[in-house]
C-alpha cells in the first residue's frame, strides 16, 4: 500500500537522522503559533501602500476556519486511525499525541488554506507559503502522526476552502471587512500614539 510505503520510509529516515528530526520536529511543533503570529503582525502592521495584505490575511484567517470545520464534521464520520495508533510498533512516534481521528490533517488544512488564500492575492509570498505548508505536512507523516492521504486531503481542502473566499461575490465583501478592521485599527493606533506623545509631553 503507498500510504504505508511513504509513511514507513518517512519514518524510518527520521528515526535514524537526528540532525533533521530536531528542527523540523521543532518547526511542526510551531507551525500553529508561527502561522496565526505572523498573520497578527501582518495584519496589525500593513498600512499605506501595504494595506492591501490586511485583506490577504483576512482571507486566509477565513479560509484556514472553514477548511477546519469541514474538516471536523469529515474527520468524525471517517474516523480514521493515527499511523502510531494502528501500528504502534511499527511508527515511531517523536512526541505525544492525541490518539483522535487523523483524516483529514488539520495542520495540513490550515496550512494550505492559508497559503492558497495568500497565493491567490500575493503570488511570490504565496510560493513561499506554498513551500512552508509542505514542509509542514511532509513533517506530520514523518513523525509518524499522519499518513500521507491525510495530509494530501486536508490541503485539498484547505484549498477548495481559499478558492471558495476567492469567488468574486465573497471576495469583495472580505476586501470591504478587511479595509473597515484596518481603518479602525489604523485609527486606534493613531489615538494610542498621540495619547502617549502628550503623555510625554
Amino acid at each position: 500500500m503507498v500510504d504505508w510505503s511513504v509513511l514507513h520510509a518517512l519514518n524510518n529516515f527520521m528515526f535514524h537522522h537526528d540532525g533533521v528530526e530536531d528542527p523540523l520536529l521543532f518547526y511542526v511543533n510551531a507551525s500553529e503559533a508561527l502561522f496565526v503570529a505572523t498573520l497578527a503582525v501582518v495584519f496589525l502592521a500593513a498600512r499605506g501602500r501595504f494595506a492591501d495584505w490586511r485583506r490577504a490575511c483576512l482571507a486566509a484567517v477565513l479560509s484556514a476556519g472553514l477548511g477546519l470545520a469541514v474538516g471536523k464534521v469529515i474527520s468524525e464520520l471517517v474516523d480514521r486511525a493515527r499511523p502510531f495508533v494502528a501500528d504502534p510498533h511499527g511508527v515511531h512516534l517523536f512526541a505525544n499525541h492525541a490518539a483522535d481521528p487523523g483524516f483529514p490533517s488539520d495542520h495540513a488544512t490550515a496550512a494550505f488554506a492559508i497559503a492558497v488564500a495568500i497565493l491567490l492575492r500575493k503570488r511570490a509570498w504565496g510560493i513561499f507559503a506554498i513551500v512552508a505548508a509542505t514542509v509542514l505536512s511532509v513533517g506530520r507523516v514523518a513523525l509518524g502522526v499522519h499518513y500521507p492521504s491525510d495530509v494530501l486531503g486536508g490541503a485539498a481542502l484547505g484549498s477548495a476552502a481559499a478558492l471558495v473566499f476567492w469567488a468574486p461575490p465573497l471576495r469583495t465583501r472580505i476586501d470591504r471587512l478587511a479595509d473597515w478592521i484596518g481603518g479602525y485599527i489604523d485609527r486606534a493606533l493613531d489615538w494610542g500614539a498621540k495619547s502617549l506623545a502628550g503623555l510625554r509631553q
